[in-house]
């Protein structure tokens, strides 16, 4: 057991003492407000006060973060040491830093209750971010300062035994439009064909007349093949499906009802782990989210608890709250549509914490770090250069044992002409991380 002092255990305290000691490393903890309790305690423990109480404690000085209520700017000061950024420094204490202050920080999303002016999709801006502007957006921070805490640890207290995580890769898609062709319609497909022709693109005709009639494969449909990478390398992914009733500017799914698309979901159910993939509209009406759950679950006849929001549109608290009362356990929708990185500076799942309530809640939080349509539209990389930054991620990770999630899209990953090599490079991707392990 590890013992944790403070003169005030706060919710806040609690959380990030949790996440990081007990979730990412195993560890029993207790907590007590009783400095004589504290002295008398001869296993391992952590004094988180101003002052020291006894000999072999290890002390953290405390910034006033955590034991504060309400939301408000905080003036932030990063300090380069020789292997990260730090901040909430402090002036004593065996660390340089307010390690649970600044991660808390960072994990509740502090920064994203303030006042800010939303992207074009309505979203809080990556330029936003104190990752951003401190330049450690693409590293997992809190993984790198939780690796050198547990060495500290293991120093002190060699009794102390810790149960770390294992490295994971874990694969997610979006299917945001299931097939290009397939189950769109007499309409859609005559006002696609006239737009091909009025471009003159006369390959893209044939291919639709093609697909239509049967001789040619979908170019977006791909799951065979990717079912066949997943049994290769013994992969676990996850399916997001968008199932909204209606169609919009953002939504361009096909509908729910259609046989086919309910045949594919189906078949996904039975195998791998399938959510919903909320619509850009459900967004500002929570009946339509509502509604889509229960779609998807008369679709698989299974509970649906996983979700990842379509354009990544979300804002807290509201998104989160909305997800736990419809019955979500785990959202995948943490990381930024515009740049790839680490949007909550970890690469490990963690429990999202309702800051405004101070109560931490049972909505599981799956960070992902990369994302194709944000490298190929957003960061204009070449399927080599994505591919590089997909092995750099890759390794980061694995360095600090945390679980490397990554999006793809089948139309992305399928035989469009403007996403050549994108197919290639995440096959590619795959095997050498195998390779790897």
């Amino acid at each position: 057991m590890l013992l944790i002092y403070s003169s005030n255990i706060t919710p806040r305290l609690q959380y990030i003492a949790r996440v990081l000691l007990s979730d990412l490393s195993g560890l029993h903890l207790a907590f007590t407000t009783d400095p004589d309790e504290f002295t008398r305690f001869e296993g391992p423990k952590i004094n988180y006060s101003g002052q020291s109480l006894t000999f072999g404690e290890l002390r953290i000085q405390p910034v006033s973060l955590l034991f504060e209520t309400g939301i408000t700017p905080k003036e932030i000061s990063c300090e380069e040491t020789r292997k990260y950024k730090i901040f909430f420094t402090t002036e004593e204490g065996d660390l340089p830093f307010d390690l649970f202050a600044a991660s808390f920080y960072l994990l509740s999303r502090y920064e994203e209750y303030l006042p800010h002016q939303p992207d074009e999709y309505e979203r809080f801006p990556f330029t936003g971010s104190i990752a951003y502007k401190e330049g450690f957006l693409q590293e997992p921070l809190i993984n790198y300062w939780l690796t050198d805490f547990q060495n500290i640890l293991r120093s002190r207290f060699p009794a102390l035994l810790f149960s770390n995580q294992e490295f994971r890769f874990v694969p997610t898609y979006d299917i945001d439009i299931a097939f290009s062709y397939l189950c769109k319609g007499w309409r859609r497909n005559a006002g696609g064909m006239a737009r091909s022709l009025v471009k003159r693109n006369f390959t893209a005709v044939k291919e639709r007349i093609a697909v239509l009639a049967t001789r040619k494969n979908d170019p977006f449909d791909i799951y065979e093949w990717l079912h066949a990478l997943h049994l290769k390398y013994g992969l676990k992914p996850y399916y997001f499906f968008p199932v909204g009733a209606t169609s919009g500017k953002y939504d361009k799914h096909i509908h729910p009802r259609h046989k086919v698309l309910k045949q594919l979901i189906r078949h996904h159910a039975m195998g791998y782990q399938v959510g919903v993939h909320p619509s850009w509209q459900s967004g500002d009406k929570h009946q339509l989210l509502q509604q889509e759950i229960q779609t998807l679950e008369d679709i698989t006849g299974q509970k649906v608890i996983h979700s990842r929001q379509h354009y990544l549109r979300f804002s807290l608290p509201n998104t989160y709250r909305q997800l736990i009362s419809l019955g979500i356990l785990n959202e995948f929708s943490m990381g930024y549509g515009a740049i790839n990185g680490f949007r909550a500076s970890i690469a490990s799942s963690f429990y999202w914490y309702d800051l405004p309530r101070e109560e931490m809640t049972s909505l599981r939080i799956h960070p992902f770090c990369f994302m194709d349509t944000t490298a190929f539209f957003k960061q204009n990389l070449s399927p080599a250069e994505a591919f590089r930054e997909m092995r750099t991620y890759h390794d980061t990770i694995r360095k600090v044992n945390g679980t490397m999630i990554g999006i793809w899209h089948n139309h992305v990953l399928g035989k469009d002409e403007k996403f050549k090599g994108w197919r290639e490079v995440y096959e590619l991707f795959l095997e050498e991380r195998n390779f790897s392990r």
